[in-house]
């Protein structure tokens, strides 16, 4: 059981940044390949929000420590971010952050993603 348990554990240490760095560098450049428009935003979206997470966890670091699942919690959101059944990115910039950021540009936010849909 004792080897079986470290397997896992190592499993688990090695999927974080397969999960959150490699599969997503790795879709973000055949993204960039394609000439379908859509995948672009899903990994644009998905590393603004990975960056906001990430500069959270650097903020919040010594709370975060209290929370034993944390990094379990953070692959599993992530996870979803990343899969494609779910576009969880997207969505989420879709539904929270785009309208966050056309408060803050005072409407020139709309101009510029109709331009980017019409390209």
């Amino acid at each position: 059981m004792g080897r079986l348990w470290t397997i896992l554990i190592h499993l688990h240490s090695l999927s974080g940044p397969v999960v959150m760095l490699l599969y997503p560098l790795y879709a973000s450049v055949m993204a960039i390949e394609s000439p379908s428009k859509e995948d672009d935003e899903q990994w644009l979206a998905y590393w603004i929000l990975y960056s906001f997470l990430t500069l959270m966890e650097m903020v919040l670091q010594s709370l975060l420590e209290w929370i034993p699942i944390w990094y379990t919690l953070k692959l599993v959101l992530v996870s979803w971010l990343v899969l494609p059944q779910f576009r969880g990115a997207a969505f989420l910039y879709e539904k929270f952050v785009k309208q966050r950021i056309g408060k803050f540009a005072s409407g020139k936010g709309d101009k510029s993603s109709g331009d980017r849909k019409g390209e």
